[in-house]
């Protein structure tokens, strides 16, 4: 699958976890809103840690608020019907090996917006997505890493699941 040229691409998961956040801001903004005007109820605002405090997080939920109604509109979605597996590509989970330690692990392959490792995603535009970029089953890969080089076969490719 080649990837389409739109500024932000991402799964059906991660759009609706998009979605989903900016729901959760929108309802924080009024939150945000009480805990300003309780703020200013204390009186002198020069040192109401309060009130700053308030209008930091309001400045926090705003701004994300703001690049969610960029990103979402001109996002594009890939769903998982449109993912092949025949070689690496954005949606695909790839089950590699670590040839120097004989250790297997799945890595899913997302964009920036969704990558987490601690979920292990990584995005196809890190130096290791970008080396298992349109790999099949049974290549070897190089990859430079912090500790030198890395060598991983591939040994299966699924549809990240939605």
């Amino acid at each position: 699958m080649e990837l389409p040229k739109a500024k932000f691409i991402l799964t059906a998961k991660g759009f609706a976890r998009l979605e989903e956040e900016l729901e959760q801001l929108q309802r924080k903004r009024h939150e945000v809103a009480g805990n300003i005007r309780t703020a200013k109820a204390y009186g002198d605002l020069s040192e109401n840690f309060e009130y700053h405090e308030a209008k930091r997080e309001q400045g926090f939920v705003e701004g994300r608020i703001m690049e969610l109604k960029v990103i979402l509109p001109a996002a594009h979605v890939v769903r998982p019907e449109d993912v092949s597996t025949e070689s690496v590509a954005f949606g695909t989970r790839v089950r590699i090996r670590d040839l120097e330690f004989d250790e297997e692990w799945d890595w899913g392959i997302v964009g920036p917006l969704e990558a987490n490792p601690d979920e292990d995603k990584i995005s196809y535009e890190s130096p290791i997505g970008e080396a298992l970029m349109g790999r099949k089953v049974g290549d070897v890969v190089e990859i430079d890493v912090p500790a030198g080089k890395a060598r991983y076969e591939i040994v299966g490719i699924d549809v990240l699941a939605p």
